[in-house]
């Protein structure tokens, strides 16, 4: 499958959207980041590593090098693998449905290197786009034939692969790319991304602030570890990095009924919406509003009493304002060319200070009085 890779730039001048019926939203982009184009995760729930290496190929732009379109079935081949071994292990007790987390993406690329899409596209099924319903079952059938058994024989681990490869293709020792041959570990090398560059951040109270701990989330079945922050240095650090030229991978909850695609917002708005009138709700989305001033203590309730869940990952990429001069994240999705603004999304600050779950991002974005409070400096 041959694909029209376009880069998409930062504007020279300052960029306004707004909706071709009556004004809702009117966007000005004050910070763009290069990134690639949006891609399609389609019927899997690979998210995580969609926005994950995302960020890897904004960081080749980053850096001044060329785009390159990476693989995520690469590392979302080497993740299930793992998690049907852990799976096995844990006695059908751990998670091996599509999810991850952002540390799978960089301890993936830590252990497997990286390979473009054209080596491995993970397209083995007779489809065009990705679909791994059928995969699932199979491989969930599979493992809790293998539990039930309660006898692994020798042939576990090669039936695993043998299913992976099935659906998503055999990996490749080695694979060309333009004119030259290379391994997955030397194609990282090659383009300079390195894995221990990139960390994982949080912001919750029910642990010690300044350290790592393993977040307790259902796709982090690697027990990666997420160092934590207080809500305002968290915040700070994803506005320095935009400021700086770095992309943010950002785990979030989109079913948030303040996530509009279709709109192309997402907002948390000052009344609660079980409190509106349907004519409130109905114009929720129908301009600047008031929004809720987001605490430490809202964010920790909404994420105990599972308010705020763990549901999908994007790459937050610039920074906007709207007609009033509030501010908003501008993010890029992986649904395709989706909603009012072509597969991207205008997420306000309050938004993402209640509803992020984690992110990821290169340590050199952390401002440095926050790095050394972290123990990174």
């Amino acid at each position: 499958m041959n694909k029209i890779f376009r880069l998409i730039i930062p504007l020279l001048l300052v960029s306004t959207f707004a909706n071709s019926q009556d004004t809702v939203y009117i966007f000005t982009v004050k910070k763009e980041i290069a990134c690639t184009p949006v891609k399609n995760q389609a019927s899997s729930s690979t998210c995580w590593c969609f926005s994950g290496i995302s960020l890897f190929e904004s960081e080749l732009l980053r850096m001044g090098k060329t785009p390159v379109d990476l693989s995520e079935m690469y590392i979302v081949r080497h993740t299930y693998e793992k998690k049907a071994k852990m799976y096995a292990r844990m006695h059908g007790s751990s998670n091996l449905s599509g999810g991850g987390e952002y540390g799978d993406v960089i301890e993936g690329s830590r252990e497997v290197g990286l390979i473009p899409e054209i080596a491995y596209p993970g397209l083995n099924y007779g489809e065009t786009r990705h679909n791994h319903r059928e995969m699932d079952g199979v491989l969930k059938g599979f493992m809790d034939a293998l539990i039930k058994n309660r006898n692994l024989t020798t042939a576990w681990i090669e039936g695993i692969n043998g299913i992976l490869d099935a659906y998503l293709g055999d990996i490749p020792a080695e694979f060309s790319y333009e004119g030259k041959t290379y391994t997955p570990v030397s194609f990282i090398k090659e383009l300079g991304i390195n894995p221990d560059d990139y960390i994982c951040l949080t912001s919750f109270t029910h642990h010690p602030f300044y350290e790592p701990f393993v977040l307790e989330l259902p796709d982090n079945w690697a027990a990666g570890l997420f160092y934590n922050l207080p809500l305002d240095e968290f915040m700070q650090v994803i506005d320095n990095a935009v400021a700086n030229g770095y992309t943010v991978a950002w785990a979030s909850d989109m079913s948030d009924k303040g996530f509009s695609m279709k709109e192309g917002v997402a907002i948390i708005p000052e009344k609660n919406w079980n409190d509106m009138t349907e004519e409130e709700t109905a114009k929720a989305f129908s301009g600047p509003q008031t929004e809720k001033m987001i605490t430490q203590e809202m964010r920790q309730k909404e994420f105990d009493n599972y308010t705020t869940t763990d549901d999908h990952g994007m790459q937050i990429m610039g920074l906007a304002t709207d007609q009033e001069g509030n501010t908003f994240y501008k993010v890029k999705n992986s649904w395709g060319i989706t909603g009012k603004y072509d597969g991207f999304i205008f997420v306000s600050k309050p938004f993402a200070a209640l509803r992020t779950t984690n992110i990821m991002l290169n340590k050199n974005a952390i401002p440095a009085a926050i790095a050394k409070k972290l123990g990174l400096k």
